[in-house]
């Protein structure tokens, strides 16, 4: 029997027409996706909506034109034989694009976090987190995308389909809900403990305010973010076997783990007491264990500092006794300028405090001088010249670029009044010559 005996001529042509009809609009949209697209890159600041024009663009192509194949469809009167499995490759093609569709959106979130979110975290979860959702959500859609598309050509597989209707709806809700909040954290965190801190320390200085909440922000949201995923992953193996076991021989194990870990325990607590204590924070000049450097991590076992060669430290946090904090609120300029003996003291400090006023009244340096330098006193009179201290204050981690050009500044002030900077030298006084007083000796006799 002829499967198409029956259509006509009429037949043919709507059905083209309507597969035509919908090329069209499949590509009208799809122009106007890329118009918006390139609009948004020059009008809005976020990634997110260029990324979601662009990966929206080309599923839609496709869905539209499916959907036109399938109205088309239905004006040829085919049979049964033809009909039936030409709508069930186009139902299973409509689903495969939709699945893609939702898997193109839920990626185009993912970059956008790791672009605008997760380069502005000082943790570097989300970082690894992000890529590995990237290659393991599109696996994970592609399987229940084949369960689905096996389910709808007849192909079921009991066993799974029984796992799944079980414990489908617990793991989606479970992921979705660890991911949520995992995000949010990374998001949202920051932002409310910058608030808190802001209105804990009022008067303080903004440099002070951000330096605090960063590193607040940084121990609690990698805490936070541990603490979800490690939930999340036991809550995911109890869908999947019975953790109970598991749970006894963790617990046993951890008692004879405990007796060696108790560096880590201890580094954990001195971490906790440093961060809520506040007593250095990322972006400070310190010196804990012996070592001096600019501390560019925190976190609750360790701190990360960089000192002036460069050269990074990981310091254990129960290492640390004592931190001295060179840049905690303001800094201070102590710097010692010596003159020679014959320098008339008053007249040097004359110039050594206009110069500092000079300084502090420049508009390149005013920003960062709290108090300009002045004389504090005479301070030492040393074996080559006498000493002079002048103090000044300034913002946090800007002393040595104060002193340096102060001390330049200086050098060109003396250099014009004439007076001399000295430099070290001895004086060595010769006494009677041997000779001479045995002269003198025997004159007496």
């Amino acid at each position: 029997m002829d499967l198409f005996s029956a259509i006509e001529t009429n037949h043919i042509l709507t059905a083209s027409g309507m597969v035509a009809f919908s090329l069209l609009v499949a590509w009208l949209v799809r122009l106007l996706f890329r118009k918006l697209e390139k609009r948004a890159r020059g009008a809005t600041t976020t990634v997110l909506d260029d990324l979601l024009l662009g990966a929206l663009g080309t599923p839609a192509f496709i869905i539209i034109v499916l959907l036109g194949l399938f109205v088309g469809l239905s004006y040829l009167p085919l049979n049964a034989e033809a009909d039936d499995p030409i709508r069930r490759g186009l139902f299973i093609a409509l689903i495969a694009s939709g699945i893609y569709a939702v898997l193109a959106v839920t990626d185009s979130f993912l970059r956008w976090y790791g672009q605008e979110v997760a380069a502005a975290t000082r943790t570097s979860l989300d970082d690894k987190l992000v890529p590995t959702l990237r290659v393991g959500i599109p696996i994970v859609g592609a399987l229940l995308g084949l369960l689905l598309i096996l389910g709808v050509v007849g192909v079921e597989n009991t066993p799974i389909n029984a796992w799944l209707a079980v414990h489908g709806g617990r793991i989606g809700i479970i992921v979705v809900l660890s991911l949520v909040l995992f995000f949010a954290v990374s998001r949202g965190l920051p932002g409310i403990i910058k608030n808190s801190v802001k209105q804990g320390m009022t008067g303080q200085t903004e440099e002070e305010i951000a330096k605090r909440s960063d590193t607040l922000a940084t121990v609690l949201v990698v805490t936070s973010q541990v603490v979800i995923l490690g939930t999340a992953v036991m809550m995911l193996l109890s869908e999947f076997v019975s953790i109970a076991p598991l749970l006894a021989g963790v617990g046993v194990a951890g008692i004879a783990i405990g007796f060696g870990a108790q560096s880590l325990v201890k580094d954990v607590l001195n971490g906790l007491l440093i961060v809520m204590e506040g007593q250095y924070h990322v972006g400070d000049v310190v010196r804990i264990a012996d070592i001096a450097g600019l501390v560019e991590n925190i976190n609750l076992r360790r701190t990360v500092l960089r000192d002036l060669d460069g050269i990074v430290h990981f310091v254990p946090n129960g290492e640390i006794r004592v931190a001295s904090n060179f840049t905690k609120e303001f800094s201070k300029v102590n710097l010692n300028v010596s003159v020679s003996y014959g320098t008339n003291l008053d007249h040097a400090i004359a110039v050594m405090n206009a110069v500092g006023k000079e300084l502090a009244e420049d508009p390149a340096w005013k920003p960062v001088i709290l108090k300009a330098p002045q004389v504090l006193r005479v301070d030492n009179l040393g074996d080559s010249g006498i000493e002079i201290k002048i103090v000044a204050d300034t913002k946090p981690i800007k002393q040595w670029d104060v002193m340096g050009e102060l001390r330049k500044r200086i050098k060109e002030a003396f250099d014009r009044e004439g007076i001399e900077i000295p430099w070290p030298h001895m004086k060595v006084h010769f006494g009677d010559s041997p000779l001479r007083v045995q002269k003198n000796d025997a004159s007496k006799s």
